[in-house]
């Protein structure tokens, strides 16, 4: 009995770990993808992360010889690759066309709350009314901040983020599901196969005329979230959701907006505002009391 409580607790901390190093891997994925769109096309840079990580995803499926998804699994696999394949990376390329990384990671705090309610409206279950009171809260502080910077003067930028954090949240709730099933790591993988045979012509037809210009930032950008963003912090992440729990590794999302300010003003070199930080935290502070009061 001690030894399986032993293995039982390494598990457990394995699975915190993994989800760690997924949040902070994710971290860097809207200031890369800033940099990248600053001389790519936004669409081009959203069909070639899915490309590039989706080819890799084949060669691993293929190496570690998995077996293909049972024909129910198809549909949540397609949900998946909508919200964290195609809808986040695509709307979140697009808004940061016109708002800064270090703005758009604001919106990023409501990311574990999205997940949240997705997951109670998939599960069925019936939070207490103090979650609503938080979700609720925290949502008017997003909005009472852009607002208070005159819809950041782009209110298209702000309307953008907001429908990504939709769609994105209910890709990881339906993806946690789904982990318990099929795998972590094979998720992320077969979503992204089956969104080739859409995102490799793509990448294709929307090719450049030419690279010349194209920055060292933007080929960076585009590598950092094709590689790790896309497929890599998604393996950790999955992993350490199937390992750790979702509901208890899914509230490291929390830390996400801390260490994606952190880049934006190390890499970027953007300004964070006192105003920024201070959303951020009670952002942060009312998914933390959404979450304890969720079940």
């Amino acid at each position: 009995m001690e030894g399986q409580l032993l293995v039982q607790k390494r598990v457990i901390n394995s699975g915190w770990i993994n989800g760690f190093i997924g949040v902070l891997i994710f971290s860097g994925s809207l200031p890369a993808t800033r940099a990248a769109v600053h001389d790519f096309d936004p669409v081009f840079v959203t069909v070639t992360r899915a490309t590039i990580a989706g080819l890799i995803a084949a060669v691993m499926l293929w190496i570690g010889k998995e077996k293909r998804p049972a024909r129910s699994q198809l549909f949540p696999l397609a949900i998946v690759a909508l919200g964290v394949v195609v809808g986040f990376p695509l709307l979140t390329a697009l808004a940061l066309k016109y708002v800064t990384s270090a703005h758009s990671i604001v919106f990023v705090g409501l990311l574990p709350l999205a997940t949240a309610i997705f997951g109670v409206w998939r599960g069925g279950e019936r939070p207490k009314p103090a979650f609503w009171l938080f979700s609720v809260a925290g949502s008017l502080l997003v909005v009472g901040y852009a607002v208070s910077q005159g819809l950041s003067a782009s209110p298209l930028g702000d309307m953008l983020m907001l429908l990504a954090i939709i769609v994105c949240g209910l890709g990881y709730a339906e993806g946690a599901k789904l982990s318990r099933t099929l795998g972590g790591s094979q998720v992320i993988c077969w979503a992204l196969v089956l969104s080739l045979p859409v995102m490799l012509p793509a990448t294709l037809l929307l090719l450049p005329a030419t690279f010349s210009g194209i920055s060292a930032g933007a080929w960076f950008g585009l590598g950092y979230v094709s590689l790790f963003s896309m497929l890599i912090g998604f393996v950790f992440w999955y992993r350490g959701l199937v390992q750790g729990g979702i509901a208890a590794v899914g509230q490291l999302q929390l830390l996400q907006p801390f260490f994606g300010l952190a880049l934006a003003a190390t890499l970027l070199h953007e300004q964070v505002s006192m105003g920024m930080l201070g959303v951020t935290v009670g952002v942060i502070l009312c998914v933390a009391g959404s979450r304890k009061f969720g079940k």
